[in-house]
């Protein structure tokens, strides 16, 4: 009863959905507030129709109601109360239930929160908010039903996939759908500003909350996708460039490219149309990402589906939807001011800048993903593009602007001095170059671009440091004027120092893990030892460990370094019967910021005895790679504190104050 429950609300939601466009786009035509209320209170039914259903399908997956045909083929009932939560989106259905819900989210928030837009912006906008939904309520109501019933039920289900099982992939997709979800709203707003022919400083401030918030739940799902990928799938490493990454990876830089666009049209009334057109190709991005996961035209760990038709239906969406989106930008965007001039060094400059480098590297990540697809579909030849390919294309890319981004917050806008930016970042070149000459002197074996590399990271975190230290100018002022001034910088400045800073942090751990990882293997039996760089890995014993829904071998692992006890581990390789696979639980050792880890590999039979494969990895400084995006999130977070970034319309800077605001 439940799920017929479920089932009724979601279609009640697609009716809702399309409601909320209808009213809000008669609510414009008409200019009618009562139409546009409906519209907006259709908006939120919406939502509370997807809640409903989706709060019907974990019911299914938490009670094991194998009747529910996607219960059943993705749920156990001896699988752990955690996992049977994050079942109900661990599936290709649940999946897009969870789409839908943020997206209709997404929807009431802009409605709720957007009393204070121009009236026949907040219109249209709610009315592309509800198309889109539409859309995909459509898709998952005919196409990808989660809760349909099945005619014979089973006693048991086949439960998850066993990799899924884990509790940072629990929480990994609800915080990634809300930072590419979250795009929709960012979307709906440029359609709206093309329709109503208005990209001022009041539009760039309202996008500027949503895409924050929409990149900072991406960079946090990101980061715990890159945290799972490092201790639960036992490769030793964190990124690899997997097409699946990618798709979350593209819309989180042009995201980052957004965030600086929009500040240069909020604060000199430039770049509207390019603003305008990231803000399209940000949800274009997220919608490319949902094909490729979805579509079954990838193999991936973290793929839901191989489901080709359901995999056209989305390409259409995305085509019709993005062509749409582009076609009224092409039609449009003539009509959209010129913006201001500035001279060729000033902040702006230094924005679109680091706008060109982005969108270029996204172009490359973009290449890179597609190209296998395109040339086996052209060739019939199955081509793989791995990190050979990222690190001559992208990496230049993003050094360039690494170099650029301490800069950039020193130039004055419209027309700003080279040589006195020079002076007040001579101590933050100094510092790194000394970072770097030391860690090249000190750290053994001496790498040039791995060196350099850390001075790169010591460079993004003394920049950021500096850009503070001048807007409170420190040793400039007086010690009280200095003390006020900290006090009084506005939270905008601090997240954008914070997100700066997380940057540099994340640099240096990724230099450091990439560059000097040491890694050994071998098979040894009970007692055998392997060294791994200055650690000595002992296999004590292999006990056999039943779990709630797997059997698992687990090692018992000393580690030592000069005779002296560093740590004991417990690496498993379990077994789960439900769904017949293999997975490895990684054994982490915390050293500092380093980790000694370690992966219990397959059982072998040699002679008397048996024998493990065991694979033991030195990453040093690996931490800082999952500290660095947390302080980026949490930049983020403190940035849509500041009261500059409320949901509201800007309102006009004074000519005197424009220059010093961030």
């Amino acid at each position: 009863m439940i799920a017929e429950v479920g089932s009724f609300a979601l279609i009640l939601a697609l009716a809702l959905s399309i409601a909320q466009a209808a009213l809000s786009a008669a609510a414009r035509w008409r200019k009618s507030a009562v139409l546009a209320g409906a519209g907006e209170g259709a908006a939120l039914g919406a939502f509370l129709g997807v809640a409903v259903a989706f709060a019907a399908l974990m019911h299914a997956f938490v009670t094991s109601d194998f009747s529910v045909a996607n219960v059943a083929a993705n749920s156990h009932s001896e699988k752990p109360l955690l996992y049977r939560v994050a079942g109900t989106w661990g599936s290709h259905e649940g999946s897009m239930l969870l789409w839908c819900l943020a997206l209709t989210g997404f929807g009431a928030a802009a409605a709720g929160l957007g009393r204070s837009l121009p009236r026949g912006l907040r219109a249209v906008t709610v009315a592309t908010q509800g198309l889109l939904g539409v859309v995909f309520l459509a898709y998952t109501v005919f196409a990808s039903n989660p809760l349909a019933r099945l005619a014979q039920v089973p006693v048991e289900g086949r439960s998850l996939n066993p990799l899924l099982q884990d509790p940072a992939l629990a929480v990994h997709p609800p915080f990634l759908y809300a930072g590419y979800v979250g795009m929709s709203v960012v979307f709906s707003f440029a359609v709206a500003a093309l329709v109503e022919g208005r990209v001022d400083a009041a539009w760039a401030r309202w996008v500027r909350p949503w895409t924050l918030a929409a990149w900072s739940f991406l960079t946090v799902g990101i980061t715990l996708g890159a945290f799972w990928a490092y201790y639960e799938l036992g490769w030793g490493g964190w990124w690899f460039w997997d097409p699946v990454e990618n798709a979350s990876f593209m819309p989180w830089l042009i995201a980052a490219a957004l965030l600086h666009s929009a500040v240069v049209t909020e604060k000199r009334g430039a770049l509207p149309g390019w603003t305008v057109f990231l803000a399209l190709a940000g949800f274009t991005f997220s919608m490319l990402g949902a094909f490729l996961v979805r579509s079954g035209v990838l193999t991936s760990v973290h793929a839901f589906a191989v489901d080709p038709t359901r995999g056209v239906l989305l390409l259409m969406i995305l085509g019709v939807t993005a062509g749409l989106g582009f076609a009224l930008f092409a039609w449009r965007a003539p009509s959209l001011p010129q913006g201001g001039v500035f001279a060729p060094v000033s902040r702006e400059s230094a924005l679109v800048l680091n706008n060109i480098l982005l969108t270029a590297a996204t172009a490359t990540v973009l290449l890179g993903t597609l190209f296998p697809l395109i040339r086996e579909a052209a060739t019939g030849e199955a081509i793989s593009v791995g990190p050979p390919y990222f690190n001559l294309t992208f990496t230049p890319l993003m050094t360039a602007l690494m170099i650029l981004l301490p800069v950039g917050p020193l130039l004055a806008w419209k027309r700003g001095d080279a040589k006195d930016s020079g002076k007040r970042l001579w101590w933050a070149f100094a510092a790194a170059v000394a970072v770097g000459w030391v860690v090249f002197a000190a750290v053994a074996p001496r790498q040039g671009l791995g060196a350099a590399g850390v001075a790169m990271g010591a460079w993004l975190i003394a920049g950021a440091v500096a850009e503070i230290t001048e807007r409170v100018r420190l040793f400039r002022a007086p010690g009280s004027e200095s003390w006020r001034r900290l006090w009084g910088l506005p939270r905008g400045a601090w997240g954008m120092t914070l997100a700066h800073l997380g940057l540099g942090v994340f640099v240096l751990g990724a230099v450091f893990e990439v560059t000097w990882k040491v890694e050994a293997a071998e098979a040894l039996p009970v007692g055998g030892s392997l060294d791994v760089g200055a650690y000595h890995v002992s296999l004590d014993s292999i006990a056999a460990v039943e779990g709630p829904n797997y059997d698992a071998e687990r090692g018992a692992v000393t580690v030592t370094k000069a005779g002296k006890l560093v740590c004991r581990a417990a690496p498993e390789r379990r077994f789960y019967s439900a769904g017949g696979q293999t997975t490895s639980e990684v054994g982490l050792c915390y050293r500092g910021m380093s980790h000694i880890y370690l992966v219990l590999g397959e059982r072998r039979e040699a002679g008397a005895e048996p024998v493990w494969l065991v694979r033991a990895y030195w990453n040093p400084w690996a931490t800082l790679i999952f500290i660095g995006p947390a302080i980026m999130a949490l930049g983020g977070l403190v940035s849509l504190s500041d009261r500059r970034l409320r949901l509201g319309v800007a309102r006009a800077s004074k000519p005197g104050r424009r220059e010093a605001e961030a």
